[in-house]
Parts: structure tokens; C-alpha cells; sequence
């Protein structure tokens, strides 16, 4: 008969030692972190906080790096462009620091607001599927590594990473499906139709990155790369650049939510605090690309040692490398206009297509000439 656990040995496995023996290590503060670790209590909750896995989830790159990342980029982007073309932008929200809390101003505003359901949605859906699509916009960034820092060690972390990113354009379709509005169905069928157009060839130039590192392993990824991916292949990474701002719906190719046109594509129903939440969709899913694109193309957390920082190191790099990299997707709100649908498509299945198929040769070569093993 087998032995049924017991109550201790439920806390010897949840016990504070567990954590302590996979902590993020930061010699600047590890005598502030070993006084507050014999602090019955509050050393077991800052042992849980820097457990790797759970620094992963809660700080960087998660949940808390996220929300900041928001309330960053949003308030960048409308200043980037104000300044392009000769206005001010976000300014009177802590006029001082020139509005740099408007997206937080904005937020509190949405969560005060009536969310508003109007008599022909498919109320259920309606208010489920704007939550829901955190689930794939959370889940991969348990799978990405920053320096030594990763929430899910796994041989196929970047391919689940894609895999779960990809169904995020399904939870915007289902939103449109369940606004049951003629201008969100019209945001819907443009959603579909570019999700179909960027995703292959997004998925060719991982593909090709995957066989360039003979690995989908992200944490062996960073360690292989003694040369930056986006020199061993800078079709791949052009490939992916182009696909993550279509994927992103960043300008050019911002074609379903398009303002002017239909005012906000898939979303047009939304409102309060619900509006809040899918309008930052785009802004997540940046955020993610751009951590891939780093792994991928810009070495991840590889970078100078920074002793004092220990693990954190690997965290700057990796970030300031992603915000390199979302700074850069900002800025084309500026200086593109939106193309036609028809347009994007035709560059997407023709141009983009051919360029990635040369990204996957390139990758194929270098795996047969290195055996798999860059770096």
C-alpha cells in the first residue's frame, strides 16, 4: 500500500530552505537579505519573492516589469510622436516630469468608468475573453530567461513561448465574435487575415533560428551565443522584426484597429475598465516579442558581469536590450502611414514569404557547417 504524505512532509517541501537554495543572488544587498531572512515571517515571504522561479513570474520579466514596461512605452509612444510632429503630448498628469504618470492617470480613469454591455453582445464572452487573453500573454514569460533567472527550465521552451503567443490573435477574434458588432466583426476579419499572413513566416524565422543554435532550449540559446544571432542571421532577425510589428499592429500595418476607419477594429465595443485591458493587448504582446527578439538575435542577458548585481546582471541586459527593441517598434508610429489591407497581405505573402525562406536556408547551412553548436 503506498504511503500517503503527512503534514510535515507537506512543509519540508514547501519549507524555507527549499527557496533559499535557489535564490536570486545580489551581492549588493545580501546582508540586508540574510537579516530579513531570520525574520520568521517576512524571511519566508522575501525567500518565496527572490525563489527564481517566482522572481520570474512576479518581477522580471514578470508581471510587475510588465506593468511598468505599460505605463512606460504607452506614455513614449505618444511623446515620440507628439514631438515628430510638433506637439507637446501627454504633459499636464505631473506636469514637471512631463506627464510621464498619464498612462497610470488613464488606468485609474477606466477603472472608475461604467462598463458598459450593449443588448446584442454575448454578455458571457463579452466580459470573460478581455481576462482570458492574459492567460497567453502571462504564461511565456515563465519560459524566458533573463541571465540565470527562469521560471520553466524545458528543452522546448521556445517553441511552447511561440505556441502560446500564437494564440493570443484567437482571443481577439473570439472578443470580436462576442461584441456581435458590425465594425468589431470588420476589425475581426482584418485580425484574421493578418494573423494567417505574419504568423508563417514568424514561425520560419524561429524555425531558422532554432536550427542555427541546434536547440529550442532558450537558456542554451543565450549560453551559445559567443556571436549575436542577428549577425549569424540577419534575415531571420529582419524577418522577425517586420513580423513582430505586424503581429503587434504597429504602424504600418496597425490595419484592425485603424482609428479613423473603425474606430479601434475588435474593441470598438469596449468600455471602463474592459477597454483598459484590451487596449494594452498590443502593448503585452511587444513586450514579449521583443524579450524573444533579444534571446533570439541580441545575445538575451548575455553581457559585461556586473559583480555587485550577481544575478541581476543578466536581468538589466536582457531588458534594456527588450526596450532597445520596443523603443524602435514606437518609433514607426511616427514616420509610416497605415497601409491597405490588400497591401499588407500581398507584401506578407509575397515579399516577407521569400525573405523568410531564405532565413530557414541560411539556418539549415549553418546547422549542417557547425553540427548544431554556435559559440
Amino acid at each position: 500500500m503506498p504511503e500517503l504524505f503527512g503534514v510535515s512532509d507537506i512543509l519540508d517541501v514547501i519549507s524555507m530552505q527549499h527557496f533559499v537554495q535557489n535564490m536570486v543572488s545580489i551581492p549588493l544587498i545580501q546582508p540586508v537579505i540574510d537579516f530579513l531572512l531570520q525574520i520568521p515571517v517576512l524571511g519566508y515571504i522575501v525567500a518565496l519573492i527572490l525563489w527564481k522561479p517566482m522572481f520570474a513570474l512576479l518581477i522580471f520579466p514578470g508581471l510587475m516589469t510588465l506593468l511598468t514596461v505599460l505605463l512606460f512605452i504607452i506614455w513614449f509612444e505618444r511623446k515620440l510622436t507628439a514631438r515628430i510632429q510638433w506637439r507637446k503630448g501627454p504633459l499636464e498628469v505631473l506636469r514637471w516630469a512631463g506627464g510621464v504618470i498619464q498612462a497610470l492617470a488613464d488606468g485609474l480613469r477606466y477603472f472608475f468608468q461604467e462598463v458598459i454591455v450593449h443588448r446584442d453582445a454575448h454578455r458571457l464572452y463579452f466580459l470573460q475573453f478581455p481576462i482570458l487573453i492574459f492567460i497567453p500573454v502571462l504564461l511565456p514569460l515563465l519560459f524566458i530567461p533573463a541571465g540565470t533567472i527562469v521560471g520553466i527550465k524545458s528543452p522546448y521552451s521556445l517553441a511552447i513561448t511561440v505556441a502560446v503567443v500564437s494564440l493570443i490573435p484567437v482571443f481577439i477574434v473570439a472578443i470580436g465574435w462576442a461584441s456581435n458588432s458590425r465594425f468589431a466583426y470588420i476589425g475581426t476579419v482584418r485580425e484574421a487575415f493578418m494573423y494567417f499572413a505574419y504568423e508563417i513566416p514568424f514561425i520560419i524565422s524561429v524555425i531558422s533560428m532554432i536550427l542555427v543554435y541546434g536547440t529550442a532550449d532558450m537558456v542554451t540559446i543565450v549560453e551559445r551565443q559567443a556571436i549575436p544571432g542577428i549577425i549569424l542571421n540577419p534575415i531571420a532577425a529582419l524577418v522577425f522584426f517586420i513580423t513582430t510589428v505586424m503581429a503587434t499592429s504597429r504602424l504600418p500595418f496597425e490595419i484592425p484597429e485603424a482609428d479613423q476607419e473603425i474606430a479601434f477594429g475588435p474593441f470598438v465595443e469596449y468600455s471602463g475598465i474592459m477597454f483598459g485591458l484590451v487596449m494594452t493587448i498590443a502593448y503585452e504582446k511587444m513586450y514579449i516579442l521583443s524579450l524573444l527578439m533579444s534571446i533570439l538575435f541580441l545575445g538575451g542577458g548575455n553581457g559585461p558581469a556586473i559583480p555587485l548585481l550577481g544575478d541581476i546582471s543578466g536581468v538589466i541586459w536582457l531588458f534594456i536590450k527588450a526596450m532597445a527593441v520596443m523603443v524602435s517598434l514606437a518609433f514607426l508610429r511616427s514616420i509610416y502611414a497605415r497601409l491597405r489591407l490588400d497591401q499588407a497581405l500581398r507584401v506578407s505573402w509575397t515579399t516577407i514569404m521569400k525573405i523568410s525562406l531564405v532565413s530557414l536556408a541560411i539556418g539549415v547551412i549553418i546547422n549542417l557547417t557547425t553540427v548544431g553548436v554556435v559559440g
